[in-house]
C-alpha cells in the first residue's frame, strides 16, 4: 500500500523503516528538519496515488494544527489524513469534522511502542469511520505486533484510549519510582537495585515491559542513575486523563498523584515546602533549616 508519511522523529523514522522492511508498502516522506522524498507537502501529495493517505507523525499542539490545515487544502475528496500523534481527542473529533466537509477522510491513531515499536512493533488504536480504517488495515497490520491492533471507535475514540493509556502509564512509573526510591533510603541493606530490578522481571507479580525498560536504565546508567536529573517532563495526556475524569466524576487518584509528582520534580526547592517548615515553626517551634550562604539568591537592588 502506498502511504505519505509527515514527520521522520524518533517515531516516524521508525515506522516509516518497519513499513519498508516487513510489508509490500511503497512509502513517501516529508520533514522539513531531515532529508526526504518531498520538499514539501504538496511535492509530497504529487507522488502518491489516489486516493491518498497521509500519516501526520508530528507533535500535538500548534504544528498538528497548522499541518492539518494545510493538507485540507492540499487533499482531495476521497483521500485520508491519518493524525498518529498524541493529539487531544476532542481536537481530533473537530478535525473528522473539518475534514468530511471538504469530503475528506479523518483518521486519528494513538500509537504506543516508543523507539522499541521498530523491533517488537507499534501497539495501534484507530478512531474513525469504518471504510477508510479498514482500507487502512494493511499499514496497520505491518506496524503493530500481532494482536496489537484495533478499531477502537467512532472518530476520536483512538486518541481518547491513547489518553488513558498514557495516564495509566504515569501511575504504573510513579509506582517503580518511588518503590525503588524506598530501597535506595533503606541504610542496613546495601541493596544493588540493577539485580533487583533483573529478578523481578522473571514470576514476580510487578514484572511488565517497563520493568524491563528500568532494568535498562540500570544496565546503562548505574544503580543509583548519577548522571540523570530527575527532572520529568509530560506532555499533556496525564492531564488531559484527569480532567475527563473530574468532568466525569471519576476518581483518579494514582494518576493524579503521579502527574503531581512530575510537577515536583522541576522545582529546586518548593515553596510549598518552605511554608510547610516555617509554620511548624510557628506552630511547635520546630527547627528549619536555613538556606546555605552559597546557596542564597541575591536580593535584587532596585
Amino acid at each position: 500500500m502506498q502511504l505519505g508519511m509527515i514527520g521522520l522523529g524518533r517515531m516516524g523514522s521508525g515506522m516509516t523503516e518497519r513499513l519498508r522492511k516487513l510489508g509490500d508498502h511503497d512509502v513517501k516522506t516529508y520533514d522539513p528538519q531531515v532529508e526526504s522524498t518531498a520538499e514539501s507537502l504538496h511535492e509530497l501529495a504529487e507522488q502518491l496515488e489516489k486516493p491518498r493517505a497521509f500519516w501526520m507523525m508530528i507533535p500535538a499542539g500548534k504544528i498538528t494544527e497548522d499541518t492539518f490545515l494545510e493538507l485540507l487544502d492540499i487533499a482531495e475528496q476521497g483521500d485520508t489524513i491519518v493524525d498518529g500523534g498524541n493529539s487531544n481527542f476532542r481536537d481530533s473529533q473537530r478535525r473528522y469534522k473539518d475534514a468530511s466537509e471538504h469530503g475528506i477522510h479523518f483518521v486519528d491513531v494513538g500509537v504506543s511502542g516508543g523507539i522499541w515499536g521498530l523491533e517488537v512493533g507499534f501497539c495501534l488504536m484507530a478512531g474513525g469511520d469504518g471504510e477508510p480504517v479498514e482500507r487502512l488495515r494493511p499499514i496497520f497490520e505491518t506496524l503493530a505486533p500481532e494482536d496489537g491492533y484495533a478499531h477502537v471507535g467512532k472518530p476520536g475514540a483512538g486518541h481518547f484510549v491513547k489518553m488513558v493509556h498514557n495516564g495509566i502509564e504515569y501511575g504504573l512509573m510513579q509506582a517503580y519510582a518511588e518503590g525503588f526510591e524506598v530501597m535506595k533510603a533503606q541504610p542496613d541493606f546495601a541493596l544493588d537495585l540493577h539485580e533487583i530490578a533483573g529478578i523481578w522481571r522473571y514470576g514476580s507479580v510487578v514484572r511488565s515491559w517497563l520493568l524491563e525498560l528500568l532494568h535498562a536504565a540500570f544496565e546503562k546508567e548505574g544503580s543509583q542513575l548519577e548522571k540523570i536529573h530527575g527532572f520529568v517532563e509530560d506532555s499533556g495526556e496525564g492531564r488531559w486523563t484527569i480532567a475527563e475524569a473530574i468532568a466525569e466524576d471519576v476518581p483518579v487518584p494514582v494518576i493524579s498523584a503521579a502527574l503531581y509528582a512530575r510537577f515536583a520534580s522541576r522545582q529546586d526547592e518548593s515553596f510549598a515546602a518552605k511554608v510547610t517548615a516555617a509554620l511548624r515553626n510557628q506552630f511547635g517551634g520546630h527547627a528549619v533549616k536555613a538556606v546555605e550562604a552559597a546557596k542564597a539568591t541575591p536580593q535584587d537592588p532596585r
